[in-house]
């Protein structure tokens, strides 16, 4: 049996979104010596995408490794940085099943959140025993004593067993570096850190003669490179990977889906992958070779003939249809507008994202895509327009199901509200005429209030715009995915009707001008507009057409205070997730490279019309 000659270990590093994994990351990879004192390395380096950047979070998980020595002792640690929002939670599930350790980052102001929940459960369900990291104590709002105790009735809650309840505690603050076994401890570095986990987290477990058996590996994240093309990566659970060697992959019920020559084996040091010779069990690697294999497959050797467990995942609570752009002013801003470009586009999204799931539509040039969330579905629209998309996408709807005795079932989510004690009724009230239920009301410190209440999925949609406009903007709302419970009833939607174009043409000023006593606007001054766009907001409850390119009436008469400039109120801007949220049942969002507008599905009032009396 080859003996390795460096330790391993295999981490993941989850928590809520914000609360600072991938800052921790960075600084692991600065003192650990991956990344060389005096070169230049990127804020959050493991956010490489341009949307992860944007938006200040992580969507994709990625694997990093650091080399740390002790007493001349090196270990090599391989940390998986796992997304923090609960619409890529399919991403954590799947992560957590090639490490034997995780470190649970816990805001010490904010203490648990949901998405700590989810993926504390999903850790606590695979044996994990997490490693507590109450990160930010150095905030003046911090209580690290209180948010402890949080977690360990959440542990307690979440079904723990005496080892995981015992679980080591560092308090750190990973913008600075520094890590502490104690809250007056030494705040230097992250020694501390790096010592807990050698010691706390279990080497990879490997089967007596592993790396002599028969090569298994379970393709945990799926990603195309331009030179390699497509790259599985995973843990080795037994066996050897070499560059050259024949294999063949399994499905999840042990059919064979190919049997491919793998060309490159590649290992994660800092911040790049390197070639290697072979990999050894419980070394986490990239293999490239395979043309179909996908996420949830076993790679293996051709003698091996059952597929390797995974992990279920939790099912998608909402979709939308995307279909190719027939509005008048298809084709112009961008260059993908095809059904079978799109189509090939959404089947490789869902082949390396397994929270999503797409299926064609009744109509021939729609598809039906399915995910955890709007901000999900938001970003893989955003991915597309970006790559010179066009599409029009639906009102989302939630994802039902039926139970064995026939009763309809809808998703129910958890949602943690930090609100202001004043604004804590209107909230209330709100979600509550959304068939919402209030589980918990507490004091969360200095004139807030936390509210824990359980609301349908749909309840939810469209309503974050209206929340911080009851907040004033100073309200926090998080949420995610708990069970699917019976069909709570109708649940009032938008309450304002909407302003529609009666032509094609450049939006006016003058004809602007005279809409704004209507409602609020969309658009500016010499916007494209066409039939059956929406270009405002109606102050009312039903739609009206609207004349948008109506110019001033010239005459030869000059008459004092007449010809005055037209002053205009600022439009509303909608961004692509607050669009797709606002629409209703009978509209969609044109989503283009440059342009996202509102639209009637029929374009022609009489169309309108008749659609609503056959709806009614």
């Amino acid at each position: 049996m080859t003996q390795r000659t460096i330790p391993l270990r295999n981490i993941a590093i989850i928590a809520h979104v914000d609360h600072g994994k991938t800052t921790l990351v960075d600084e692991m990879l600065r003192q650990s010596g991956a990344v060389r004192k005096g070169s230049e390395m990127a804020e959050r380096a493991m956010d490489s995408n341009d949307i992860e950047r944007e938006r200040g979070i992580t969507i994709l998980a990625k694997c990093t490794s650091v080399l740390w020595e002790k007493d001349k002792m090196p270990v090599r640690i391989n940390i998986v940085d796992t997304p923090g929002h609960a619409d890529f939670g399919g991403e954590v599930e799947r992560i957590l099943s090639m490490v034997d350790g995780c470190l649970l980052l816990i805001d010490a102001a904010e203490g648990p959140m949901p998405q700590t929940k989810f993926v504390l459960s999903k850790a606590l369900a695979l044996g994990l025993r997490p490693i507590v990291v109450l990160n930010k104590v150095d905030r003046p709002s911090a209580e690290p004593d209180k948010a402890l105790d949080a977690t360990f009735d959440l542990f307690a809650a979440l079904g723990a067993n005496d080892d995981q309840l015992d679980f080591p505690v560092l308090y750190a603050a990973g913008r600075d570096g520094w890590a502490a076994l104690t809250l007056d401890g030494a705040r230097e570095n992250l020694q501390p850190l790096f010592e807990t986990v050698v010691a706390h987290v279990p080497a990879p477990s490997v089967e007596a003669d592993g790396d002599a058996a028969p090569f298994r590996m379970l393709a945990t994240t799926l990603e195309a490179d331009p030179y390699l093309g497509r790259i599985l990566t995973g843990r080795v659970v037994s066996g050897r990977a070499k560059p050259g060697v024949t294999m063949k992959a399994l499905s999840r019920d042990g059919k064979q889906i190919e049997q491919a020559r793998v060309t490159k084996v590649l290992a994660f040091r800092g911040l790049k992958r390197q070639p290697v010779d072979e990999a050894l069990p419980g070394d986490i690697v990239a293999i490239a070779g395979f043309s179909q294999a996908s996420v949830s497959d076993t790679l293996c050797d051709l003698t091996v003939t059952e597929a390797l467990p995974s992990q279920p995942i939790d099912p998608p609570t909402l979709s939308v249809t995307i279909s190719a752009n027939d509005s008048p002013l298809a084709g112009r801003e961008g260059s993908k507008v095809q059904s079978r470009v799109i189509r090939e586009r959404l089947l490789r999204q869902a082949e390396g994202d397994v929270a999503i799931s797409v299926s064609e539509a009744a109509d021939s040039d729609a598809f039906e895509v399915a995910g955890r969330g709007e901000l999900q579905l938001g970003v893989l629209i955003e991915n597309m327009r970006r790559e010179d998309f066009e599409v029009a996408v639906s009102r989302p709807r939630v994802v039902t199901r039926t139970d064995d005795d026939g009763t309809l079932l809808e998703p129910i989510e958890e949602v943690v509200i930090d609100v202001d004690d004043d604004y804590s009724g209107v909230v209330i009230e709100k979600l509550s005429q959304r068939k919402a239920e209030l589980v918990e009301m507490k004091p969360a410190g200095a004139g807030k209030t936390r509210l824990t209440m359980h609301a349908p999925a749909r309840a939810l949609i469209g309503y974050h715009g209206e929340f911080l406009t009851d907040t004033r903007g100073t309200g926090v709302i998080n949420r995610s995915y708990l069970k699917h419970a019976p069909h709570k009833g109708a649940i009032q939607g938008r309450r304002n009707g909407v302003l529609i174009s009666n032509g094609d043409g450049a939006a006016v000023p003058f004809a602007i001008w005279n809409l704004e006593e209507r409602g609020v606007m969309f658009i500016s001054p010499g916007d494209k507009v066409y039939e059956g766009m929406i270009v405002g907001e109606n102050a009312k409850p039903n739609d009206l057409d609207v004349n948008p390119l109506k110019a001033k009436q010239l005459t030869n008469i000059r008459a004092a205070g007449k010809d005055e400039a037209v002053r205009l109120t600022t439009p509303r801007r909608l961004t692509l997730e607050q669009a797709i949220s606002y629409i209703d049942d009978d509209e969609l969002v044109e989503v283009t490279p440059k342009s996202i507008r509102i639209r009637k599905i029929a374009l022609k009032p009489h169309l309108r019309k008749r659609r609503a009396k056959e709806l009614a």
